[in-house]
């Protein structure tokens, strides 16, 4: 995304400005990231390679993010926080210990810790701004960010006990992190693994009030689901004897994991679409909606859910005729439905509705 003109980072000298789009509980985020000091090509924390610079998928990273008053100020710790942290060690080790925990909440944008050193697992998705600016930051790095509600989309009339005022100025530093794998060094196992978690977390999340967060945790999943496609499209032209001979090589010691069939695969990947459908009829995006409704049910045809979901799409596109086939085969699946009974209803007083309207325009033109 390009930078709007007359920006506060535009008075900064130094590194090129990056920026991008991020999701928070209320909405999109526009994010503008700047380099304010390198760090150390190395990481100091685990048994990484050399080539290691940068925390990767499942790295363990030790981060603390301060608030600023502007652009040229001095970081602040928050309000909720008065602590300025505590220095970590070089020879200290990032261990599974360590990873704080953070529950997301609506009335938070950054939704880590403020002031103080925190550990949090890169991919997790607990806060993508975070997440994002550690990603390409080396040990020792220090950035400075601004952060701006992006068009409508965002509930920037929500109250921020921590954050009180917008646009949001602060520093992100990397002191620490464990080594982690980009997608395609991963097993397949690893991988069904974090689609697993991305799906539980989209769940709670969803349950919870945080339609945004859960969008974007079912989006981390589908697409490393893109990056297995391959290898269940192998596994299907192989045939199931194969497949478990395969899954006895890959699995070692006690801890015995199963990769889901090829046709689990497809319903696990369906499920997936048809939670994101939700979310976005959740956020008022009805064509997108309907793409994930559509991508869902060609995958399973028998998903109810899918089907209705579909047909809400429709009716809030005011594809009528299409909204009524969705829900006439969900009537298929869920004979007597009360859901799909009464969308048909709705959709025939409806088309009652704009047929009486054109009677009346059109008495007026010939009359």
């Amino acid at each position: 995304m390009e930078m709007d003109p007359g920006r506060p980072f535009e008075t900064l000298h130094g590194s090129d400005v990056t920026s991008w789009v991020s999701v928070c509980p209320r909405g999109l985020w526009k994010v503008q990231r700047k380099q304010t000091h390198k760090g150390s090509p190395q990481t100091i924390s685990g048994d990484a390679c050399s080539s290691s610079y940068c925390p990767r998928l499942g790295s363990l990273c030790q981060v603390r993010v301060r608030l600023k008053a502007g652009p040229d100020e001095a970081e602040s710790s928050g309000p909720e926080n008065g602590s300025e942290g505590q220095s970590v060690q070089p020879d200290q080790r990032v261990t599974e210990m360590d990873v704080t925990a953070m529950p997301r909440c609506q009335d938070s944008v950054l939704q880590v810790p403020l002031g103080d050193w925190t550990t949090l697992r890169l991919g997790e998705g607990q806060c993508d701004i975070t997440e994002a600016c550690v990603e390409g930051m080396r040990v020792g790095e220090k950035c400075e960010i601004w952060i701006s509600p992006v068009g409508n989309g965002s509930d920037v009339s929500a109250p921020h006990p921590t954050e009180e005022n917008l646009p949001l100025f602060a520093t992100v530093e990397l002191k620490a992190f464990t080594p982690g794998k980009e997608s395609w060094e991963m097993s397949p196992i690893e991988k069904c693994q974090w689609v697993k978690s991305h799906k539980e977390t989209g769940g709670v999340r969803f349950r919870s009030g945080d339609v945004w967060g859960a969008a974007d945790q079912y989006n981390r999943a589908l697409k490393l689901l893109i990056t297995l496609q391959g290898h269940f499209e192998e596994v299907e032209k192989k045939g199931q004897e194969q497949e478990a001979e395969e899954q006895r090589d890959t699995n070692t010691g006690d801890q015995l994991q199963q990769l889901p069939s090829a046709n689990e695969f497809k319903t696990i990947k369906a499920e997936l679409h048809s939670n994101m459908s939700l979310c976005q009829l959740k956020l008022n995006q009805p064509q997108r909606a309907k793409v994930s409704a559509t991508k869902a049910t060609h995958l399973e045809p028998g998903g109810a859910k899918a089907w209705y979901r579909m047909g809400q799409a429709c009716q809030m596109l005011n594809e009528l005729e299409e909204a009524r086939q969705a829900f006439r085969k969900l009537l298929e699946l869920q004979p007597e439905s009360p859901s799909a009974l009464k969308a048909l209803k709705d959709i025939a007083s409806r088309e009652k509705e704009i047929n009486a309207q054109l009677g009346i325009r059109l008495s007026k033109m010939f009359s």
